[in-house]
């Protein structure tokens, strides 16, 4: 066999080691290539079978991310998406069905197309270490795991498990695989190999599911578990935007996991403006990701010190922590800094099932009053109150106890970089590094530079973004950046709204049924009415702000965070009367202003083009992913 994308040598026992190994790439994809080498991989075999395979990575990255992306912008007639569907199931039945035994060992990624393989194979074993996760994620670009994956998921850890990770598009760890059924074993990185050849030749049978699980994955019961399925679908996607969902659940149900015999849904679902626009958007994520660049001058962060133990700052901290960052949280209040540890303490436990492993996240989290971790901070991040002079006071105290080569870093969502870094010795090493609210949820950071900015302090902020597990966007020091400098004339148009009589639950509801996760007055709230106003002055050719919102900034009612905003909040959750039928075309008057401002941004600088503003604009505020993004929306 002559092999470019895969390496493989028989043992003395003779077990075929099959090392997949894709040249030219940081990561393993399935591609039409890679495909029709593992298809003569199997026949070389079928002339002399091994005692056992064991597939496996070479790749520090991972097992395999998928099928190739790239395969799919060809996909223009029922024909193409349907054979493209044909090649992956044939060959992983083909495998399933070889007659020794077949073994995927995983590490780091394994998703997608890479998961329905080890799917495939008889057993499978994880390595237990950070960053191994498995999941089929073909939903979240508006598909469905058409290679085998919907029939022997749900095979293997029963219907109610698997449709919610294919529903969902969730992964799990290593641990949670074991735990699941959906791998056979955990194995320490040194124990790897020993462990694989010792499963592979162990002559257990295939796991399957057993109990209520299998029960529920019978034929006849599978109506009753796809109805139930659904309802819980259609309440997060009540306008169905997102088809894909339903299309997995009729496939499982009707056509017991094998697309190949419904191919309108096939056809329906790879040719859709949904799917193109969910790939636009996965690939506008790699974009952002692709920003984290690390060299000698930008090596991972150690140790951050944020100064500011309020909501923002708090829970900045956490997320470092969370992270594997040393983190110093100062801040004169001691009470601020035991709330922040009390948040954080939860979203531990929350995100670190081992409790092992939440306690060395919360033990990284150190209290700070005096600052003595300002001295030995890779980064210094201050997260204090919106006031300019209250800024550059405590620069003033700060700089000079920072270690040589460390950045200053500033969450704010309001005051101009360059009027800030005034009296800094050094405001070429000064960033923004601006977090959203929430920080464990929102998924993009805009890293701000101004025209003192050195691009390698701009570099370093982007891989700390990245270190943290979220996107970077670099933004040009403006008023209100990228996000708030769109989101803020939507919100004020659907004030002025409710000025003219409409009720605020009609004006959320308008801007579900568009696709938005939030309506704009839910997020008012939720960002806080008085930074809502704060974004607007900072905007040019903004008028008086409307009345409602004076009214209610009067009477201090700032939102979620008072209790009181457009809405009453209990338990973090707003209270809503019934809304009104919207009236045509409020959606669109109530986006145009967003659109605007994103083209206006676009040509001020703020951002390098219209795909970063794209990419901020869905990844900041929610922007409805299945539209593609405001300015792609705009010009359908």
């Amino acid at each position: 066999m002559v092999l470019r994308n895969f390496s493989c040598h028989i043992d003395q026992d003779n077990v075929a080691w099959l090392a997949i190994n894709c040249p030219d790439s940081p990561i393993n994809r399935l591609s039409r290539a890679v495909m029709q080498e593992l298809a003569e991989v199997l026949d070389h075999f079928e002339h002399g079978p091994p005692a056992g395979l064991v597939i496996y990575s070479t790749k520090d990255a991972g097992f395999i991310a998928g099928a190739d992306i790239d395969e799919f912008a060809g996909l223009d007639t029922p024909e193409k998406g349907l054979e493209l569907v044909t090649r992956g199931w044939e060959l992983f039945n083909r495998l399933a069905r070889v007659r020794y035994p077949t073994l995927a060992l995983i590490h780091g990624h394994c998703l997608g197309g890479g998961l329905e393989l080890a799917l495939a194979c008889r057993y499978r074993l994880v390595v237990d270490q950070p960053g191994t996760s498995l999941a089929l994620p073909e939903v979240m670009l508006g598909i469905f795991p058409g290679w085998g994956g919907m029939r022997r998921l749900p095979a293997l850890i029963g219907a109610p498990a698997a449709l919610d990770m294919m529903l969902s598009g969730r992964p799990q760890d290593a641990r949670k695989a074991v735990k699941s059924a959906l791998a056979d074993g955990m194995v320490a990185p040194r124990l790897q190999r020993q462990a694989a050849k010792t499963q592979v030749l162990s002559g257990k049978p295939r796991r399957k599911a057993a109990g209520v699980p299998a029960l529920l994955n019978h034929r006849l019961l599978r109506a009753l578990v796809a109805r139930q399925t659904a309802r819980t679908v259609d309440q997060k996607d009540p306008y169905h935007h997102y088809p894909a969902p339903r299309a997995i659940i009729e496939i499982w149900s009707r056509h017991d996991g094998n697309p190949l015999q419904a191919p309108h849904l096939v056809d329906r679902l790879i040719r859709s403006d949904t799917a193109r626009n969910l790939l636009r958007v996965f690939r506008l994520q790699e974009r952002l990701k692709s920003l984290v660049k690390r060299d000698n001058a930008t090596a991972k962060a150690a140790h951050v010190h944020v100064v500011g133990a309020g909501v923002m700052g708090g829970d900045i901290a956490a997320w470092c922590a969370l992270k594997g960052l040393t983190v110093t949280l100062q801040d004169r209040d001691r009470e601020l800094i035991a709330s922040a540890q009390g948040r954080a303490n939860t979203l531990f436990a929350r995100r670190q099932k081992n409790p092992r492993l939440a306690r060395a996240a919360a033990d990284r989290l150190i209290p700070d009053l005096n600052g003595d971790g300002v001295g030995l901070a890779d980064i210094v991040i201050e997260a204090i109150t919106e006031n300019p002079e209250a800024k550059r006071s405590l620069y003033a105290d700060i700089e000079p106890r920072m270690k040589a080569g460390a950045l200053l870093a500033t969450n704010t969502s309001s005051l101009s970089l360059a009027a800030l870094c005034t009296d800094l010795a050094a405001p070429q090493r000064f960033i923004g590094i601006h977090f959203f609210n929430p920080v464990a949820r929102m998924p993009l950071v805009e890293v701000v530079h101004h025209p003192l900015s050195d691009p390698a302090a701009l570099q370093a902020g982007c891989a700390f973004v990245g270190q943290l597990d979220k996107l970077p966007l670099p933004v040009l020091d403006s008023p209100g950046f990228l996000v708030n400098a769109v989101r803020a004339p939507y919100l004020l148009e659907a004030m002025r709204c409710v000025d003219e009589g409409i009720k605020p639950e009609t004006v959320d509801e308008a801007m579900r049924a568009f696709g938005m996760p939030m309506g704009p007055i839910e997020l008012a709230d939720t960002v806080g009415l008085d930074i809502v106003q704060d974004a607007g002055r900072q905007l040019a050719g903004q008028h008086t702000a409307p009345a409602c919102l004076q009214e209610r900034l009067a009477r201090g009612h700032l939102g979620r965070k008072t209790d009181r905003g457009f809405y009453r909040w209990k338990d973090g959750k707003p209270i809503k009367s019934k809304a009104t039928e919207p009236a045509p075309g409020l959606a669109e008057r109530l986006i145009a202003p967003l659109i605007q401002q994103t083209r206006v941004q676009v040509d001020r600088g703020v951002v390098d083009d219209a795909d970063l503003a794209d990419a901020g604009v869905i990844f900041g505020t929610g922007f409805a992913p299945f539209t593609g993004g405001p300015l792609h929306y705009s010009k359908v």
